[in-house]
């Protein structure tokens, strides 16, 4: 087991070094000056179509307001709470500031993802849309890149077990005994029931669910984490500062915090960015290609909202309440240091409104990797195969809940940047196609786009 965990901590540390920061930064920066920062320039756009978008227009299973939803349902997770209190807790207040870089250009990425994500999606054997980085690859692409969309498929569907269900179950599970002293396997067993209740509805449930849950959920943290942050504005001036000035400049050692190189800001920085956002690692773009949307630039704009609400809204506001409230300095790491942040805040409460934060994060993650996982195991071996699938990450459920995860946490880590790789590729092949559709549309003044369904072979 040493040996295994030595040998995926040297591939991480592959996957996740310059290269792939620069990668990821790159083909967002290509994309969104390419696209003339329509993404930030449309912001206003996006949110107007979202709205407009909560019943379908088109063909889709899920409106474009519920496929949204879906796809935040997997973003806003323990990223947002725990991801975010490890980047400051590694990389320094800095950290922050490169999330925010990296959701950005990420915004431009996000909406290329989906623009394809619908161009190039197919009805499967049973009539239901499917897309995403395996359908934009082989039916942009072409037959010689089939090679690249079996790759994303295959890292996604064992990637889903790790981010998207293991260690969500574990942030739970620990995270509900420490507050509430419930035991991890009652924990497994009620998220078990709660997720088969759901997901074996397939992803018409999954949509409904998210629809509700994700906008309560979300407007609910956000609400506390204003409060927390009302709470501590003589120091959010400070907080601003310590971000931008430790985001160039190396972050010393205070309290507890041992310090930092602005290298660690970057690359803490942006890998938990991605780990929370999601963009540029393919899996979006699954939730996007279900949506009854008139066309592709239609839900590429509702889609680019995901990562403006989950990195520059949620986990903003997570990260200054840390360093605003001197949290960052205690030595605490992870869903612990967001804890103490808020518990300082709001004595008696704080702790116990990340707890149950936390635990929705996560269960609705759950939900949204599992239609993820779900679409790639499809791709990979044929819908007959969907509902050993599911059973399968029912029961995952239970062992993420109850055991050890540090290898998981490392391997769901190094499967992240395996995945993104062969997305990121075919961003980049594929990115005149999103420029021409995009110039279409603005150019005819939104008023019609044709949809892109490629009939399955």
């Amino acid at each position: 087991m040493e040996a295994l965990n030595s040998i995926v901590g040297a591939i991480n540390g592959v996957v996740w070094g310059p290269l792939m920061l620069v990668l990821i930064l790159g083909v967002g920066f290509f994309l969104q000056v390419g696209l003339k920062f329509m993404p930030i320039l449309k912001l206003g756009t996006g949110f107007g179509l979202l709205f407009k978008g909560r019943e379908g227009q088109g063909e889709g299973q899920i409106s474009p307001f519920n496929a949204l939803m879906t796809s935040l349902s997997a973003t806003i997770g323990t990223g947002n709470i725990a991801g975010v209190a490890t980047a400051v807790f590694l990389g320094g207040p800095g950290a922050l500031f490169w999330m925010w870089m990296t959701a950005l250009v990420g915004m431009a990425t996000k909406y290329a993802e989906a623009v394809l994500a619908v161009k190039y999606r197919e009805k499967d054997e049973l009539g239901n849309f499917v897309g995403g980085p395996m359908y934009y690859i082989k039916n942009g692409l072409g037959a010689k890149w089939a090679w690249l969309g079996f790759a994303f498929a295959l890292f996604g569907a064992i990637a889903a077990f790790g981010i998207g269900n293991g260690v969500q179950a574990n942030g739970v599970a620990q995270v509900l005994e420490a507050n509430f002293g419930l035991n991890t396997s009652v924990t497994g067993v009620v998220l078990m029931i709660l997720t088969a209740a759901v997901i074996l509805g397939g992803i018409t449930r999954i949509g409904a669910v998210a629809g509700k849950l994700v906008p309560f959920m979300a407007v609910s943290y956000i609400v506390a984490g204003l409060l927390v942050l009302l709470i501590n504005i003589g120091g959010i001036g400070d907080a601003l500062s310590l971000v931008f000035t430790h985001a160039f400049t190396p972050s010393a050692a205070e309290g507890g915090f041992a310090g930092a190189a602005v290298w660690a800001a970057i690359r803490f920085g942006v890998a938990r960015g991605v780990f929370s956002n999601e963009a540029g690692l393919g899996s979006a773009p699954i939730a996007h290609a279900a949506a009854s949307t008139k066309g592709p630039v239609n839900q590429g704009l509702v889609a680019m909202l995901g990562t403006f609400i989950d990195t520059i809204i949620v986990c903003s506001i997570t990260g200054l309440a840390i360093i605003a409230s001197g949290a960052w300095t205690s030595g605490e790491s992870g869903a612990a240091l967001t804890s103490l942040a808020f518990e300082t805040s709001l004595p008696g409460l704080g702790g116990y409104l990340i707890a149950i934060a936390l635990s929705i994060f996560a269960f609705t993650t759950i939900l949204g990797w599992s239609f993820y996982g779900e679409k790639c195991v499809g791709y990979l071996l044929g819908h007959k195969v969907l509902i050993v699938y599911r059973i399968a990450w029912i029961v995952m459920i239970y062992f993420g809940a109850t055991a050890d995860l540090g290898f998981i946490w490392l391997l769901a880590d190094t499967l992240n940047a395996m995945m993104a790789i062969p997305n990121l590729i075919a961003l980049a092949l594929l990115s005149p196609i999103v420029f021409k559709l995009t110039k279409e549309f603005f150019a005819s003044g939104g008023a019609s786009e044709e949809g892109g369904t490629t009939p399955a072979e």
